[in-house]
């Protein structure tokens, strides 16, 4: 019985260091740390447009629209419910400019810089010229 559970103890060391092995090189990867840095760089991007959107663009809004309270303080009364379409728009507005920034960063910037990474291939060398028409020279010679 001691046996047994001396042959067990290595065996699950193994399979730990085993496990803590493929842990580490999981999450040290490059596309996961670049994926925690952009998790972390979009959570303060949202937080500046959150605040663009409350501070700044909302209190125009409710300027130029005749009423005597502020965006946060329109709503509607339903049976005694209070229903909040202030804050409501708030948040659509600000959801429109995360997806404006978005859809300029990804689709127009990145998306300029990949199609200019796969620009059309330099023309081949005179080595490769030369080679081109020997392979097709002898494809002419077997027929």
């Amino acid at each position: 019985m001691a046996s047994t559970r001396a042959g067990a103890l290595p065996e699950a060391r193994r399979r730990v260091g085993s496990l803590l092995e493929e842990f580490k090189n999981f999450a040290l990867k490059g596309n996961v740390v670049d994926l925690a840095v952009a998790v972390v760089i979009g959570a303060a991007f949202a937080k500046i447009i959150d605040s663009l959107v409350k501070h700044i663009i909302m209190p125009f809004v409710s300027l130029l629209l005749p009423t005597d309270q502020s965006y946060l303080e329109w709503k509607w009364v339903v049976g005694g419910t209070e229903v909040p379409y202030g804050l409501f728009i708030g948040e659509v507005v600000n959801f429109l400019i995360v997806a404006l920034a978005l859809f300029v960063f990804i689709v127009k910037f990145l998306g300029f810089v990949l199609r200019s990474r796969t620009a059309a291939p330099p023309p081949p060398s005179a080595e490769q010229q030369l080679l081109t028409e020997i392979r097709d020279l002898l494809k002419t010679q077997r027929t």
